[in-house]
């Protein structure tokens, strides 16, 4: 069968919601305009931290382009786009005085997607943090959870007449283990990664009552990076790290948050951080889990690192994208019936998706084929858990533009879009209209 040719969509739910996912600091730029404060990320790029020196300034200028964007979805037939809110443009010191310029940005943003028929899927926190929370600690002070709190109040007092369905975080684990660094190992940053951990996780229950207070009828879930974690090689210590990592990145989150506890490997780590109350103001119901998924996590064991272990490299012999991430659409299923079973909550997948080098061609198109046949493969996967009974209601895919990611700046694209980033056009690629069609065809049974 071609990688052209769509995948079976036979078990999936006549109700199952096509979209795709951004994210702030990684589409909207106008990172200094209408009262905009800083972010960590903003402090990161200046730091010359990210590759080729790139920046968030100006990204795909999603902040004037939204109407063009909005456009492309509701030409590509999605039917809910998960995006987010940038703390620091509508709290530009990331609590005290509402910035009304961003709040005005998120107003309009919205009200379009609407009139185009799209249901906003809004994410509250994408990596973001204002800098001026960051300079009093983030999310290692305990004070976090109340500043999370009144950004939620405030961004659900506004949206919420429009926005039901609503992501306290993108992804905690990742920003969390990486945020604090798998470095040297050390004990007292091992401590400020579990501190971090529960003062995140703190945050997303005060965020969830804030929400259920706030907002009639509001759908509420996190999104977790679920990936599995296999050993590099063959040995009982690189087994062990692999059990390791595999505890801090998917389930230090989802346990605690929706099954009232910590993973018993983490409980004495964590003991020093909880206050009497804390895990009950943790798990507060939610109505589903947002998952994110690419590809499993090879990993070695190194003494010398944080947490006794080391990611990145891969075996010998295994499919790997342009970006040597690992393509193994048996995980994709695998993950999905792990967290079916484990947690019992529907599913909506709002991360998936296809990192490239792409290029347009000398007629100006961007044909990206291997996109294509990762996603088919990948959403075959998805049907056939669904098939096995996993309760997947949606699936998002990364990205709707190409855009800033992250350390690797400008240099990798995941887009349905190609973004010329010297004039900011936009250019639909071929994996674009293999999923409108595929969206069409779903949307006819």
């Amino acid at each position: 069968m071609l990688a052209s040719e769509l995948p079976s969509m036979a078990n999936l739910r006549p109700d199952f919601i096509w979209g795709v996912s951004t994210s702030s600091f990684q589409i909207e730029g106008a990172a200094k305009e209408d009262g905009r404060g800083p972010s960590i990320w903003d402090t990161y790029c200046q730091n010359g931290e990210v590759k080729n020196h790139d920046t968030g300034d100006v990204a795909c200028d999603h902040y004037h382009r939204y109407r063009e964007d909005v456009a492309l979805m509701k030409l590509l037939g999605v039917q809910a786009y998960r995006f987010s809110v940038a703390w620091p443009r509508v709290l530009p010191q990331g609590r005290g005085s509402a910035n009304e310029p961003g709040l005005a940005f998120y107003d309009r943003l919205i009200d379009e997607l609407l009139a185009a028929g799209i249901e906003p899927w809004l994410c509250l926190y994408h990596w973001d943090l204002p800098q001026a929370l960051e300079d009093l600690g983030g999310w290692m002070n305990r004070e976090s959870a109340a500043w999370f709190a009144d950004y939620t109040t405030l961004v659900a007092t506004r949206f919420g007449d429009r926005v039901k369905r609503f992501a306290t975080f993108n992804e905690p684990s990742i920003f969390t283990l990486f945020g604090r660094s798998i470095g040297k190992r050390d004990r007292s940053s091992e401590d400020n990664l579990h501190r971090t951990i529960h003062h995140v996780n703190l945050a997303h229950g005060a965020a969830v009552d804030v929400l259920r207070q706030g907002v009639p009828d509001a759908s509420i879930g996190c999104i977790h990076s679920y990936q599995p974690c296999r050993p590099f090689g063959t040995g009982d210590a690189d087994a062990a790290a692999a059990v390791r990592l595999s505890t801090y990145w998917n389930n230090a989150f989802p346990d605690p948050q929706c099954r009232g506890e910590y993973p018993s490997s983490l409980r004495t780590a964590i003991a020093p951080h909880i206050q009497p109350g804390d895990m009950a103001r943790i798990c507060r119901p939610v109505d589903w889990f947002g998952l994110n998924h690419y590809s499993p996590v090879y990993v070695k064991a190194q003494a010398t690192s944080m947490l006794g272990l080391k990611i990145g490299d891969n075996p010998a012999g295994i499919r790997l994208t342009p970006i040597d991430w690992p393509i193994d659409p048996e995980a994709f299923s695998e993950a999905l019936r792990i967290v079916d079973e484990r947690y019992g909550l529907p599913i909506y997948v709002l991360e998936n998706g296809y990192g490239s080098y792409d290029k347009p061609d000398p007629a100006g198109a961007v044909i990206d084929t291997d996109r294509i046949g990762f996603l088919r493969a990948y959403i075959a996967a998805l049907n056939a858990a669904a098939s096995d009974g996993v309760d997947v209601r949606g699936y998002f895919i990364w990205s709707l533009l190409d855009n800033f990611e992250w350390d690797s700046g400008y240099s990798i694209r995941f887009g349905l879009t190609y973004v010329d980033y010297s004039s900011l056009r936009r250019i639909p690629k071929s994996s674009f209209n293999w999923y409108k069609d595929l969206i069409k065809t779903a949307r006819r049974r």
